[in-house]
C-alpha cells in the first residue's frame, strides 16, 4: 500500500542572497496561515554547506522543522544535485505541498523536481489558499496577465508552486521560536556533474528593488506622454521611492520592463504607493494587495484606483506630479 502523505507544507530555503532576497521568509509566513487552515505543519528545506545560520532563520520566521543536509559538497550550486536531492527528500519525507520562491533560481529547480515527482507544478503564484475540500488553489496569472487562474492539484502529491517574490508579508524575526532540525547525511547516489564550477563571483544590485522600496510611484498612460512620465522619475529622487508602471507603459516603451507592476510584472507591498494616472485594471490592481497607504490621482473620480484608494484625489496626474515637485524642494529650500 503507498504510504500517505504527511500534512506538512515545506519551504525550499534559497537562502543564497537571504539580506535581498527575502522571498522565503514570505512563502514561510504565507505556509503558516495555510497550516493552520488544514491543521498541517510548516517545515524548511536547506541544502548547502556551513547552513546553521540560515537554519536558526527559518525557524524563527515561521518554520517548525528543518529538514538539512550540510556537506561541503554542497557549498557550490548543482541543478542536478540539488534537483537529486529534494526530490529524494520528498519522496521519503512526503510532504503534502512544496513551495519555492519563484526566482531564477526556483524556475530553474522546480520543474525538475516536479517532473521527477510526478507531479504537477503551479508557476509564479500571486496567491495561495485552501479550498473546503482541503486542496492548495494556486492563483497565478496566464495568457500574459488578461486573466487569473486558479489551479488546484486534485491528485499528485506534492502540490508544488513557485511563488512570486514580494506577494507575502514575512513574519517578524522571533528570537523565542523553537523549531526540530532534522541533519541528514549527503546521500552516495549522487548524480554525476556533467557541469563544474570554476569559478564565481557575487555582484551586488546597482540599485534597490522595487518590490523591497517603503515609497513606489506608480503611472499609467494618465501621465500623457512619455516626457511627461519621466517627471515621476524625478519625483522618486526627491522622495526617495521607486517608480512603476502599468502595462500599456511599459509596452509604449515610457519605462523600463523591470518597472512594470502587476500580474505579468512585480508584486510590491510599500509602505506609501503613489498612483498618477492609473484606471485600476485587474492585472495591476492585483499586485498592489499588500500596500499599506495608497494615494490615487486621476481626473476619472470613478475610476478603480480611486476606489481602492485611502486618499483620491481629482487633478490632472502630470500637472499633480509638478505640484508635489514644487512643493518638496520649496520646503527643502525653506
Amino acid at each position: 500500500m503507498t504510504p500517505r502523505h504527511t500534512g506538512e507544507i515545506w519551504v525550499f530555503g534559497d537562502y543564497r542572497n537571504y539580506f535581498q532576497n527575502r522571498v522565503t521568509l514570505q512563502i514561510l509566513a504565507k505556509a503558516v496561515d495555510l497550516a493552520a487552515a488544514t491543521g498541517g505543519s510548516v517545515s524548511a528545506v536547506v541544502l548547502g554547506h556551513r547552513v546553521e545560520e540560515w537554519v536558526g532563520e527559518y525557524i524563527a520566521h515561521g518554520a517548525q522543522k528543518v529538514y538539512v543536509i550540510d556537506d561541503a559538497a554542497l557549498a557550490s550550486y548543482s541543478i542536478e544535485t540539488y534537483a537529486h536531492l529534494l526530490h529524494g527528500l520528498a519522496r521519503e519525507h512526503r510532504p503534502e505541498t512544496l513551495l519555492v520562491g519563484a526566482t531564477r533560481f526556483g524556475q530553474e529547480l522546480a520543474p525538475r523536481v516536479a517532473k521527477k515527482l510526478g507531479t504537477g507544478l503551479t508557476a509564479d503564484c500571486i496567491d495561495l489558499e485552501i479550498d473546503a475540500a482541503g486542496l492548495l488553489v494556486q492563483t497565478a496569472p496566464s495568457f500574459g496577465g488578461n486573466l487569473i487562474a486558479k489551479i488546484i492539484t486534485p491528485h499528485g502529491r506534492p502540490q508544488m508552486a513557485t511563488v512570486r517574490p514580494g506577494t507575502f508579508q514575512e513574519l517578524p524575526h522571533d528570537d523565542g521560536a523553537n523549531g526540530e532540525v532534522l541533519s541528514l547525511p549527503l546521500p552516495a547516489d549522487l548524480p554525476q556533474q556533467r557541469v563544474r564550477l570554476i569559478t564565481s563571483e557575487h555582484r551586488p544590485a546597482k540599485k534597490r528593488r522595487i518590490e523591497d522600496a517603503a515609497i513606489v510611484i506608480c503611472g499609467g498612460r494618465g501621465m500623457g506622454s512619455k516626457g511627461k512620465f519621466k517627471k515621476l522619475f524625478d519625483l522618486a529622487t526627491l522622495m526617495g521611492a521607486e517608480v512603476g508602471a502599468t502595462r500599456p507603459v511599459v509596452y509604449a516603451e515610457w519605462a523600463p520592463h523591470e518597472a512594470l507592476v502587476g500580474q505579468a510584472g512585480k508584486n510590491i507591498a510599500p509602505r506609501v504607493l503613489l498612483s498618477f494616472g492609473i484606471s485600476g485594471a485587474i492585472q495591476h490592481t492585483a499586485a498592489l494587495a499588500d500596500a499599506d497607504f495608497i494615494i490615487a490621482i486621476n481626473k476619472n473620480p470613478s475610476a478603480t484606483m480611486m476606489k481602492l484608494a485611502d486618499v483620491a484625489i481629482v487633478a490632472d496626474a502630470n500637472q499633480a506630479c509638478l505640484g508635489i515637485m514644487k512643493a518638496i524642494r520649496e520646503r527643502v529650500r525653506d
